[in-house]
């Protein structure tokens, strides 16, 4: 190799200032976005009294799950309200993006920008305005049904959720071609039929990550969870709040990454549903984005 040649070639394996720049901004950008999380998972070993006071490591805070019956009791309605809000959004949203998906229309766009206006209304204005809502109903009209702090919390938390598993669903199938619900109805298959054997599992995908996202969202819903809970029924976001008053301590650490984790197992499980569904990384990325 001449001696120009070889030049050229180590000016071409040398990195750019700029591109250095860019890594370790880029760098600093994940530190300054997980740090706090690492920290709090840290702290979840501490034997202190506070959060603040680090006295020793030890699993103490953990144990205090199960030996303090507040803290079990908020943990265990914030787990309740996530199952049944996710299995109410599921059900919902799966329905609405079927319909979208396979039924298009101008009234496709009008439902889809209703749906936009739900996922782009701060969760503050959600709350006031379900706040009022559910005393009417269950105090003046006397549906004791929405006098139930369950029953409130599902309802709050499931609304952003279905749409969110709207989207999710929509973009799968809009993604799959409608020839074997065809073929399913040339074959003389019942409509209920061709949607249990063949809709359906082209959704299921999507339908999953719904689920699993939907639960994810109402485990951290701490908003709307502040206004509509009732006494009995007080979630763990909501108990947080009223932890910071008299000082956080470790177990409120501990719960907080045990939350964590079930979140990074529930990611993850979308993941590879999708995955073994046949999406790529890109597709991955669209469903989930609702794209």
């Amino acid at each position: 190799m001449s001696a120009p040649a070889a030049q050229r070639q180590v000016r071409r394996s040398r990195k750019a200032w700029s591109d250095v720049a860019f890594d370790v901004w880029g760098v600093l950008v994940l530190v300054f976005l997980f740090a706090p999380i690492a920290v709090i998972i840290v702290s979840s070993f501490n034997v202190g009294r506070l959060l603040v006071s680090w006295d020793g490591f030890g699993f103490d805070s953990f144990l205090a799950l199960l030996a303090k019956p507040a803290i079990r009791d908020a943990v265990w309605i914030s787990v309740e309200t996530g199952f049944v809000a996710a299995f109410a959004a599921t059900v919902l949203g799966t329905l609405a993006g079927i319909a979208m998906a396979r039924h298009p229309g101008k009234w496709v766009w009008w439902f889809m920008g209703l749906l936009l206006l739900v996922s782009v209304t701060p969760e503050i204005v959600d709350a006031v305005a379900l706040l009022p809502w559910m005393v009417f109903l269950g105090q003046d009209l006397g549906m004791s049904l929405f006098n139930d702090g369950i029953v409130r919390l599902v309802i709050g938390h499931s609304l952003f959720s279905i749409t969110v598993v709207s989207y999710l669903v929509r973009a799968r199938l809009v993604g799959q071609e409608a020839q074997l619900e065809e073929a399913s109805a040339d074959l003389y298959a019942t409509p209920t039929r061709t949607f249990r054997k063949v809709t359906l599992p082209l959704a299921m995908p999507a339908v999953l990550a719904g689920f699993l996202l939907s639960f994810t969202l109402s485990l951290d819903n701490t908003v709307i969870a502040a206004f509509v809970s009732v006494s009995g029924s007080t979630p763990w976001p909501v108990y947080v709040l009223s932890a910071l008053r008299s000082g956080l301590r470790p177990e409120i650490a501990a719960v907080s990454t045990i939350m964590l984790v079930l979140t990074l197992i529930a990611l993850g499980l979308v993941a590879l549903v999708l995955r073994r569904a046949g999406d790529s990384a890109a597709d991955i990325a669209r469903t989930m984005g609702g794209g």
